[in-house]
């Protein structure tokens, strides 16, 4: 089966946080966890009108992931939201849709890309070359932190 990757709709915005939450569920996490996240993992229409968004079509979407710039460094890229869909973990749409994040941070100048990862996460993003270096409080749930990781891009020096 042929997958697309293409810029988010806005109107599949439901579909793309059902997704996110599905993903994040997958990993053993309680009711009482995912209503917590709930929130966070919402992806509203306006979001999705930035271009930032990227989904995996393969007549359904199996995937999504957003690379937003970074508020204050321009020069680093910050990845929000990267699930797949239960059925197509482990089937390379992942990798698909981290070469469409490697083409946009490649496209606007971007030498590093950073996220907060799940620890069931980890080492998908160790896998695509992200490190440790620090964490963060979830956005979610109050004590909990994040793995901070980082993925440093080879720039080219300006002509």
């Amino acid at each position: 089966m042929k997958i697309i990757i293409r810029p988010a709709k806005p109107h599949e915005a439901k579909a793309l946080s059902d997704l996110s939450m599905r993903s994040k569920r997958s990993n053993g996490y309680d009711d009482s966890f995912m209503d917590a996240c709930s929130e966070e993992l919402t992806i509203t229409e306006n979001q999705l009108s930035s271009g930032e968004y990227w989904v995996a079509d393969a007549g359904a979407i199996c995937g999504c992931v957003n690379l937003s710039p970074d508020k204050t460094d321009k020069t680093t890229g910050e990845i929000n939201t990267f699930f797949i869909d239960l059925e197509w973990q482990r089937k390379g749409i992942g990798r698909l849709l981290w070469a469409k994040i490697l083409e946009q941070a490649e496209q606007t100048g971007l030498s590093k890309l950073t996220l907060d990862a799940d620890p069931f996460a980890v080492p998908f993003y160790e896998a695509l070359g992200f490190e440790i270096v620090g964490e963060n409080p979830s956005g979610s749930i109050p004590g909990r932190v994040l793995p901070r990781m980082s993925f440093s891009l080879n720039v080219q020096p300006a002509d």
